[in-house]
């Protein structure tokens, strides 16, 4: 696959943003822990280790960018050893799970509701991920990747059903002044998880192929990845401190 300079310096970077915008994140939750109460750690602890899981793949994703190709004096080469696609969806498979429990576990349901919603969406969500790995791997942008794309969007519409309209009754019995970051976060994850299917089909909507459509991909979902793990985070570690200040009270 030929690469252009800026191109190939456009995934470079983006991967070395993910790791320091991961990497802090975690740090920032984790030493945040004493700001919560122990009814909500454990929420807090998910979050920070989304955020580590997500770091140490980009970390991966980052080294193995620099063995499939070397830059000298503004030419791309490829070195024959190929870029590992399977780092992503081994992190997603992980973390996107767990980034649905992080939700569940801040809204203080009952044991039994916690469990239950839990398995249902990050069963839809492991999924949602094993569908599209084959149609990522598929080495073109073909009818296969159009297939698992098309597949991976049933258990992606059942968890945005459950968001929305499962979990309404539970958002409208909490505290008024969480319930406005609840409806933000449940927004922050649709809205960041429908940019996912958006950057898997470019590629094959706009005819792109090679370096363009290596491109698109990656620098893509690492954007929709900061925005699902850190910026929805941040919204997760808000609504447990919120909550923790209102039991104080």
């Amino acid at each position: 696959m030929e690469l252009t300079f800026g191109q190939y310096e456009l995934v470079y970077n983006a991967f070395s943003l993910g790791i320091a915008a991961f990497l802090a994140a975690t740090l920032f939750f984790w030493l945040g822990l004493s700001q919560v109460s122990d009814k909500y750690k454990m929420a807090v602890v998910v979050t920070g280790l989304v955020t580590f899981i997500a770091g140490y793949h980009y970390l991966r994703m980052f080294d193995s960018w620099g063995d499939a190709y070397t830059a000298v004096d503004g030419v791309v080469t490829s070195t024959g050893v190929a870029f590992n696609v399977a780092y992503r969806y081994v992190d997603w498979f992980l973390t996107v799970p767990l980034l649905l429990i992080e939700l569940i576990l801040v809204m203080s349901l009952t044991r039994s509701e916690t469990v239950r919603k839990a398995i249902l969406l990050g069963g839809a969500a492991a999924l949602m991920i094993a569908l599209g790995y084959p149609g990522e791997v598929s080495g073109g942008i073909d009818s296969t990747r159009l297939l698992w794309g098309a597949l991976s969007m049933i258990p992606f519409l059942y968890i945005v059903y459950t968001l929305f309209i499962g979990l309404s009754e539970s958002i409208a019995r909490q505290h008024e002044n969480v319930r406005g970051l609840l409806n933000t976060a449940r927004w922050i994850l649709v809205l960041s998880w429908s940019f996912y299917p958006v950057v898997y089909f470019a590629p094959f909507v706009m005819s792109l192929d090679g370096g363009q459509a290596q491109t698109v991909i990656e620098v893509g979902y690492t954007v929709a990845d900061l925005v699902a793990k850190v910026v929805f985070g941040v919204i997760i570690f808000m609504i447990a401190v919120r909550k923790s200040q209102n039991e104080k009270a």
